[in-house]
């Protein structure tokens, strides 16, 4: 037996860079899956430990919500591994060349997808902000959206460095994501989780606020 269905979080740690900087980051790698068959969210790090978190499940799909150098470090070698095509928004290709610039990703994201995991449906919904080809995922199987780097606890993503726009953002998380069912819990990039109606009553003040 497969056992049912289930969302596993793995917590890597590494660097950021982007516009000369450098930043420590702490990221969220999400596993959608059963005991067989898995996906992985956003690759981050630490190949070694993304591949133990999938064991001897097979590994369908590298899922990159956006291709800033956290989130899509380890995602060559866990391909290699796995034989796992790496899935990216085309949008996103200049970012991915700065992190990988010998690799291409293996098949395009594009929003309305639908990719299936278990039994399970992952819409991918574009939500440009962050990044010009961020994507969430959402499965309303399981009540759960994987955010990226597009809406936290709190407030959106950061827009502050290249590529990226404040009114964007508002924009994709206004009318693709808290749109979403209140209850829906939403598996952020970084940080805890939180649901779009918590997050919901606060985007005429973000917006007020310009972050």
């Amino acid at each position: 037996m497969a056992g049912a269905p289930r969302i596993e979080r793995l917590v890597t740690s590494g660097t950021f860079s982007l516009d000369g900087g450098t930043w420590d980051v702490d990221n969220n790698v999400w596993l959608i899956g059963d005991d067989d068959e898995v996906v992985v969210i956003d690759a981050a790090h630490d190949s070694d430990a993304v591949l133990a978190a999938v064991g001897d499940r097979r590994l369908s799909a590298i899922v990159c919500t956006h291709a800033h150098d956290d989130h899509v470090r380890a995602a060559p070698d866990v391909a290699l591994a796995t034989g796992a095509p790496i899935l990216l928004h085309p949008d996103d290709q200049v970012l991915w060349k700065m992190a990988h610039p010998g690799r291409r990703p293996d098949r395009p994201l594009a929003d309305g997808d639908e990719l299936t995991v278990a039994g399970i449906g992952l819409r991918v919904l574009h939500t440009p902000g962050h990044a010009p080809g961020a994507v969430c995922l959402y499965a309303p199987e399981l009540g759960a959206l994987f955010s990226g780097d597009t809406l936290f606890a709190g407030g959106p993503g950061a827009t502050g460095r290249s590529y990226s726009d404040f009114g964007t953002i508002i924009s994709s998380i206004g009318d693709r994501l808290l749109t979403l069912p209140g209850e829906t819990v939403v598996h952020t990039g970084h940080g805890e989780t939180t649901t779009v109606q918590a997050e919901a009553p606060h985007l005429q003040e973000w917006a007020a606020r310009g972050w």
